[in-house]
């Protein structure tokens, strides 16, 4: 049975949202709740592991230049200044940035791994025009990146275009959380790893699922992807969640009941109030007895 996560406004339920979940260790699914071979889009899940060619190929980067090429920012300051500083490296600028302007295209949660894409283009000598198209050859390394990790035949893998422009990537759940199960043994995933969780607060922000489970200090890596997903791992134990109907708001709550039922702390994780515009908490999201909780 997937998780059932309940969100309640004044003690009534007024939306349920089913999650699948599945976790893989050593190439074997360990424990699941719902479809472990749904197939859904990797989505910004898939940047620790698109990070990984400019990790190896530029082992100068500190953690704040990995963490905001895998990350999901917000646009604070803190999150934009590692992205001036890839584009810096990279010999260009933000109008060489090809995700879009939401609102600017510095500003796009995907620029750190456009900036990172744009770099890669200058060590390779590839032309940086187009970097994100899939015939473009930052693309064709994207898609072997993947495949690898994932330890799938690329042509095996639908592909689209995802939110900012480039090429994503489709998957069952349990190939996506054998991936992640194997970041840490992938040339430049270690590194890719540490500098995420040294500076969580710029892979996405407060209150977010990745950044709070990476806040536990528990050795979780993690990066959540838009349509209600999130992927991680924990030594050598790779987990996918996924909500079908694309909510992002159970995320915490049904990650929370997952890594409980597989036996790790999950401190506040679950606690997520619903509020109003005006910061009022007015009801809350919990998990409906069900497989997760058994």
């Amino acid at each position: 049975m997937p998780i059932v996560v309940e969100a309640t406004r004044g003690g009534v339920i007024e939306a349920r949202h089913h999650i699948h979940a599945v976790a893989v260790s050593d190439g074997r699914i360990v424990d699941s709740c719902g479809d472990p071979a749904l197939v859904t889009f990797f989505r910004s899940s898939a940047k620790p592991i698109q990070a990984l060619p400019i990790v190896r190929a530029r082992p100068d980067l500190d953690d704040a230049e990995i963490a905001i090429a895998c990350a999901s920012h917000l646009h604070r300051p803190d999150q934009l200044e590692p992205v001036r500083l890839l584009l810096t490296k990279a010999g260009a600028t933000e109008d060489d940035l090809e995700c879009g302007p939401e609102p600017t295209r510095l500003a796009h949660n995907c620029s750190g791994k456009h900036a990172a894409m744009l770099l890669l283009c200058r060590e390779r000598g590839w032309p940086r025009q187009g970097y994100r198209l899939a015939t473009h050859p930052c693309q064709e390394e994207m898609l072997s990146e993947i495949a690898a990790a994932a330890e799938v035949v690329p042509s095996s893998m639908p592909t689209a275009i995802d939110g900012c422009g480039v090429v994503t990537y489709a998957l069952p759940l349990e190939r996506m959380a054998h991936a992640f199960s194997r970041l840490g043994t992938i040339d430049g995933g270690a590194r890719a790893a540490d500098a995420m969780r040294s500076r969580p607060e710029l892979i996405r922000g407060d209150g977010a699922a990745d950044t709070e489970v990476m806040r536990l200090g528990d050795g979780w890596v993690a990066k959540g992807g838009a349509e209600g997903l999130l992927c991680a791992a924990r030594d050598g134990l790779g987990i996918a969640l996924k909500v079908e109907d694309g909510a992002q708001r159970p995320i915490r709550t049904g990650l929370a009941a997952f890594l409980t039922r597989l036996g790790f702390a999950t401190g506040d994780l679950a606690d997520v109030p619903v509020e109003n515009s005006r910061g009022e908490n007015i009801g809350e999201l919990r998990v409906h007895h069900s497989a997760a909780t058994r």
